[in-house]
């Protein structure tokens, strides 16, 4: 059995009593980064062999995962925070399990994309998630353009160190949509700033963000 486990996004008391169990239970737990995910089970006195499963080495790994969940060993899938195949390593292996015919389970937990849509106060009717905005400047202004003609609450994440750069190509895409920037979601300097895109520009070319980033752009 392959269990895909949510983990904290920040703060380690969203960890679920389920994701304990099957943590402390599953013969091995397939972590996109090892020494980040050993904090968390260190945290909870969790001791699992650990192996590396992320974009760099996913194919070779998921056939390696897959052989142990046919020969009837029970694994657990996570990622840094949230949950894995969410822009996050994990779908190729869910993929196989499904081809091969075999059982696997989501163990949910916290999620920075509903915690940032909620907390937006944006419609929660109907939304889209697009994942990381494109680092390439062309690129990017579509997906923009494309959030700016639809008619649903937009979602992206979004690096600190590309945030402005996004929000003066939104100036001129859509410069009276309200947007809201959630930051730092679960954690101590928590943030939801909302506005224009010119009055979230001016606040953050004085202030850098730091931190994981979420940005929303308002149905029409």
């Amino acid at each position: 059995m392959l269990y895909v486990v949510a983990t904290p996004i920040g703060n380690l008391s969203d960890i679920t009593l389920r994701a304990l169990e099957v943590l402390k239970s599953v013969h091995l737990i397939a972590a996109e980064d090892t020494r980040h995910s050993s904090i968390l089970l260190k945290h909870f006195e969790i001791k699992k062999p650990l192996v590396s499963y992320h974009e760099h080495n996913e194919a070779m790994r998921t056939a390696q995962l897959v052989e142990r969940l046919a020969a009837g060993e029970t694994v657990a899938l996570i990622t840094d925070a949230g949950t894995p195949g969410l822009s996050d390593p994990g779908a190729r292996l869910i993929r196989e399990c499904i081809r091969r015919d075999l059982p696997f389970t989501i163990i949910p937990g916290a999620s920075s994309i509903l915690i940032a849509l909620v907390g937006s106060g944006f419609s929660t009717e109907n939304f889209c998630f697009r994942g990381f905005l494109p680092v390439k400047s062309g690129q990017r202004e579509r997906e923009l353009q494309a959030a700016a003609e639809g008619d649903e609450t937009t979602i992206f994440f979004e690096s600190p160190y590309r945030l402005t750069k996004t929000l003066k190509a939104c100036i001129d895409i859509m410069p009276d949509r309200h947007l809201c920037v959630a930051r730092e979601l679960t954690k101590k300097f928590e943030e939801f700033r909302r506005g224009t895109a010119r009055e979230l520009f001016a606040h953050y070319e004085m202030r850098p963000p730091k931190g994981e980033i979420v940005l929303l752009v308002s149905a029409r």
